[in-house]
């Protein structure tokens, strides 16, 4: 079988690994005071251009949304999401759990615009009411999106811009942000979203990481005793120097962004083979996660060969697919999957 599924099926990129491997026997301190993560965050900084950045390593995704978002909201507070955003769709009501409620707007590929929640923020304090009603505390946004776009540099800026003028911060996920940077369309850079985002996080797992998320606080923001408000989520590694380790050899030579720039090569291919093949697009993603419409009969005589995620229903004899490439695709992967569609 083919893979197409997802960007986090097999284990970990070899340069990680063998890092893992030449560094098992060296003791150093547990809870993320090694030396490993010492360095990582030192070159976190400068590759963010962020000196006074504040660093978390966490283990994964769901995880590091919850505790972000959790650290910085009030508890009358809810965060505001594309209402196809991961938090609102794809983590198991994680955000709820801890008594945030998620603030749904409709998203345009994937995307909310900084027009759309200015109204929401202008009709929430217009309402007479609002006193007894959940506060948009926090905006929430993925780079990529679930739909693989991107935010331009222009909108981001606007919707930084409507977060400080109702001073709420402004979170990015960035789970695959590695595929989001090394896209041809993408004019954002990792110093840009420091400089308007007040949190976000630079993914690992879905870039070859075997666990790890790096969640920074740009604008000191950090709230007070931080470590042991992610002991509470239960999210504090003792082993903090795995994270650490791999962090630290993402931010070196480059190995983030050559990752994300190997799988969009990749994904480029990918999206010429189905145009050739006569697949019709759901919608135009520069990133490493292409969605089709296939109708029905064909997906299923597809799986048979390859695996794939079933998006959404599009209509009663088709379905949104999507196929995503990797830091762990192969030239020979491609090729077999040409031959098959």
């Amino acid at each position: 079988m083919l893979h197409f599924e997802n960007d986090y099926n097999e284990g970990v990129h070899p340069k990680l690994l063998r890092a893992i491997v030449d560094t098992n026997e060296v003791n150093q301190a547990g809870y993320g005071f090694d030396d490993y993560t010492d360095q990582a965050i030192k070159n976190i900084r400068q590759a963010i251009d962020c000196p006074h950045a504040q660093v978390q390593f966490l283990a994964g995704g769901t995880q590091t949304n919850q505790v972000a978002i959790a650290s910085l909201l009030k508890s009358y507070e809810g965060v505001i999401s594309a209402d196809t955003g991961h938090i609102a769709t794809h983590e198991a009501g994680a955000i709820e759990f801890v008594g945030h409620k998620v603030i749904t707007l409709p998203q345009q590929a994937g995307k909310i615009s900084a027009k759309a929640v200015s109204e929401y923020l202008e009709t929430f304090y217009n309402e007479d009411t609002f006193e007894h009603m959940v506060f948009p505390g926090m905006v929430y946004i993925t780079h990529p999106t679930e739909y693989g776009t991107l935010y331009s540099k222009k909108e981001l800026t606007a919707l930084a811009s409507v977060c400080r003028q109702y001073d709420i911060p402004l979170f990015l996920d960035g789970a695959r942000l590695g595929y989001g940077l090394a896209a041809r369309d993408n004019d954002v850079t990792l110093k840009d979203i420091a400089e308007l985002c007040d949190v976000f996080y630079i993914g690992g797992t879905k870039l070859g990481a075997l666990i790890g998320e790096a969640l920074i606080y740009t604008k000191a923001n950090m709230p007070k005793h931080f470590p042991t408000m992610v002991k509470q989520h239960g999210a504090l590694l003792a082993k903090g120097r795995l994270v650490g380790l791999q962090f630290e050899q993402f931010f070196t030579d480059d190995l983030y962004l050559k990752i994300g720039q190997q799988a969009l090569h990749f994904a480029e291919q990918l999206k010429t083979i189905l145009k050739e093949k006569g697949y019709r697009f759901y919608l135009e993603s520069p990133t490493n996660q292409q969605f089709v419409i296939i109708e029905n009969k064909r997906l299923k005589e597809l799986q048979e060969k390859v695996v794939v995620s079933l998006w959404e229903k599009y209509d009663e004899h088709h379905t949104v697919v999507r196929f995503v490439t990797s830091w762990s695709t192969k030239q020979e992967d491609m090729d077999a999957l040409k031959a098959i569609l």
